[in-house]
Parts: structure tokens; C-alpha cells; sequence
């Protein structure tokens, strides 16, 4: 009778291990061949989230802070990050919030031809950090000056106490910026600077899953489960559908005239969200001027496409695509920046970082076209 105890004892635990080990971990392919279409572009001392690159070929970075504080925007310059648009608006002056970036974590060329900066207004997402007062803003940046020339300052009741803007898309006199700190979308009037919050707290703006990278569990440096919400965001080409999700999921689509008429309610707007399809844990989004979304899938290293129809397929999977963040399209060419944030503190519960640096740019030529509607 004892032994039987014991066993049953031994065979609870380990049960209780295995369906532990069976949470933290996903089954994930990993690619062992590389592909030898990817071509290595360039090379980061530091974690990049994003870049964008000119009509002209110059190319621009966004850098996250989940290494400690250091440059945030830059331009790659022979192979090297030059601070942009100077050293100045790259160090943290919490006295003048408006002209000093606190945590930059997006950037695109817009359809204008100039450099628009996200600066997120704070440090993290679910962290307990708070959005900081006037830090919080989309930055406008002349290319041919490389002159700061404009920016919005988001204030309440649009920024709340645990807002982070995190990326952002452009829809003619409009801009459509995710908020996944307090869960919902952000629209901008460019022409009046007024602004307005819908989507907060949706059942499809919600972070409903954990995020899995390279079959793991990504766990806060307190070691809660790393959750995000409403993250990415696409414009399709004709500029009727803003397309959205949290990192692990689902693609979801609203129709733009809903969300561009401040006079509607936030619960009226709400109605008109539908999902498109169940997605996978992505670490940004693209999308071609044929409306097909490119979005990475970080636990199997590789990218898939979205038709407008529904319809996935792999577009390419490699060993070397580590986390691919925010990508960029140019005329016949996916542009991927490896971040590897999946190997930083902020998302392994505060283990030391496995980063293998440099980090790398990649570019993949395609028979695409970027999307003229939100792309410079």
C-alpha cells in the first residue's frame, strides 16, 4: 500500500510537471537551412524594433530600450548609427518632454516623404510604468532639412496613466495609432489635431493569449506572463479597412469611416469590428499595394502572407529571422529587422540576455509594390 502511494504521489508530480512544461513551451519548427534569397543588409550594435527606408536608400532605425537607455533613432550611415536627428532629441530631458525623445518605438517615411517617429510616452506595457506627460507624441521629421518640422502631443482623455502608443498608420488626413498599455486605437485628425479613443478594451483588441517565441513563453522581468494587446495595424491599399490584432492574435478589421467620425460613440464604433482569421504570435506587419499582409511569425523564424482573402502562405523561413519586428516595403524588396527580443531580459522573467549581436537587417527581394496609401 505504501509503494502504491509513492507512486501515485511520483506519477501526480510528475503529471504536474509535464503539464507546467506543456504551458511554458509551444511546439515550434525551426528552420535549419537558410535561404539564399535573404541578404544580410546591415548590422546594429544595439536592438532595433523598426526601420524605413527612403525613396533615395537611406535607411532609419528605431532602437528599444529593452537593453537600458542609449540612442532610440537613428540613421545607418556606412554601415553605422548615426543619432537623428541629432544627439540633442536623443537624450532624455524630462524638463521639455515635447523636444526630447523618452521611448521611441516605431518610425515610417509617410506618404509625404517625410520621417514620422512614434514616441510611445513610456517605458513599458503591463510593467506598472506610467505614461509620461507631454513625452508622448508623433514626431515629424524633414528629410531633405532633417529638420524637426511638427509633432502631435497626446494628452488626456486621449493618453491614460498606462498608455504606450506603440505604432502608427496614416489613412489620408488621418492617423491610426495602437495603444496596447491601455488596450485600444488611437485617431488622430491631422488637419485639426484633434484626437479620439476607440476600440478600448474590445474583445478583439484584447490580449487573449500568451506570446511564444521559438517555442517559449515570454515572461515579464517579475515574472508575470508577457501580454500585448492591440499592436499592429495596416491600412489597406484603398484606405477602407484598418486591419489590427494583439501580438498573438487575431487579425481583425474595422471599416475607416467608423473610426474617422469623432461624432460617433466608442460603443457604436465598437459594433463594426469583425475578425478575419485566428493569427499566430507576430512581431510586426507589412502590407503590399496589392493588400496582402506580411506578418512574421516569431515562433517558427519565418513570414507569412495574408491575402485578402484569408488565404496564408509562407512566404520564406529562416534561421536567422530571430523576432522579426517591424517590417518595411519597398519597390521588389520585404525589408526584416531581426530584433531578437525574445532573447532580452524584458521578456525571458529577467534572465540575462542572449542576444547575438550585432543584430541584423535583412532584405528579401519580391515582385511587390509598397501600399501608396500609408507609405512614402
Amino acid at each position: 500500500m505504501k509503494h502504491s502511494l509513492k507512486a501515485l504521489v511520483a506519477a501526480l508530480t510528475l503529471t504536474a510537471a509535464g503539464q507546467v512544461l506543456a504551458q511554458d513551451t509551444l511546439p515550434a519548427k525551426l528552420p535549419t537551412q537558410q535561404d539564399s534569397r535573404l541578404q544580410q543588409v546591415t548590422t546594429s550594435p544595439r536592438v532595433w524594433n523598426g526601420i524605413t527606408v527612403s525613396h533615395d536608400g537611406r535607411i532609419f532605425a528605431s532602437l528599444t530600450q529593452s537593453e537600458g537607455s542609449g540612442l532610440q533613432l537613428a540613421e545607418v550611415v556606412n554601415g553605422q548609427l548615426k543619432a537623428y536627428p541629432d544627439e540633442s532629441w536623443n537624450q532624455w530631458q524630462s524638463q521639455d518632454p515635447e523636444h526630447h525623445f523618452y521611448h521611441v518605438n516605431a518610425l515610417r517615411i509617410g506618404p509625404d516623404g517625410d520621417l514620422w517617429v512614434m514616441d510611445a510616452g513610456n517605458k513599458g506595457i503591463g510593467t506598472g510604468d506610467q505614461a509620461v506627460p507631454g513625452a508622448a507624441k508623433l514626431v515629424r521629421i524633414n528629410l531633405q532639412s532633417g529638420k524637426v518640422v511638427g509633432s502631435y502631443v497626446f494628452k488626456a482623455p486621449t493618453l491614460k496613466a498606462t498608455s504606450y502608443l506603440d505604432d502608427v498608420r496614416f489613412n489620408g488626413d488621418f492617423a491610426y495609432l495602437t495603444d496596447p498599455g491601455a488596450v485600444g486605437l488611437v485617431v488622430l485628425n491631422m488637419k485639426s489635431g484633434k484626437s479620439w479613443r476607440v476600440l478600448d478594451d474590445h474583445p478583439l483588441s484584447i490580449d487573449h493569449q500568451p506570446i511564444y517565441a521559438d517555442g517559449k513563453k515570454l515572461y515579464l522581468r517579475d515574472g508575470r506572463e508577457k501580454r500585448v494587446g492591440l499592436d499592429q495595424l495596416e491600412v489597406s491599399p484603398d484606405g477602407k479597412w484598418l486591419y489590427y490584432q494583439a501580438i498573438p492574435g487575431p487579425l481583425a478589421r474595422i471599416e475607416t469611416r467608423y473610426l474617422n467620425d469623432e461624432k460617433r460613440s466608442a460603443a457604436e464604433v465598437a459594433k463594426h469590428a469583425h475578425k478575419v482569421r485566428d493569427t499566430w504570435s507576430t512581431g510586426g506587419t507589412a502590407i503590399d499595394a496589392e493588400g496582402n499582409i506580411y506578418a512574421s511569425d516569431i515562433n517558427t523564424r519565418s513570414i507569412k502572407r495574408i491575402a485578402p482573402d484569408g488565404t496564408v502562405t509562407t512566404v520564406i523561413q529562416d534561421p536567422r529571422l530571430v523576432w522579426i519586428d517591424a517590417m518595411w516595403i519597398s519597390q521588389g524588396a520585404l525589408w526584416m529587422p531581426s530584433a531578437q527580443i525574445n532573447r532580452t531580459p524584458a521578456t525571458t522573467g529577467g534572465k540575462p540576455s542572449t542576444v547575438e549581436y550585432p543584430v541584423k537587417l535583412y532584405r528579401l527581394p519580391l515582385p511587390i509594390a509598397p501600399s501608396p496609401r500609408d507609405h512614402g
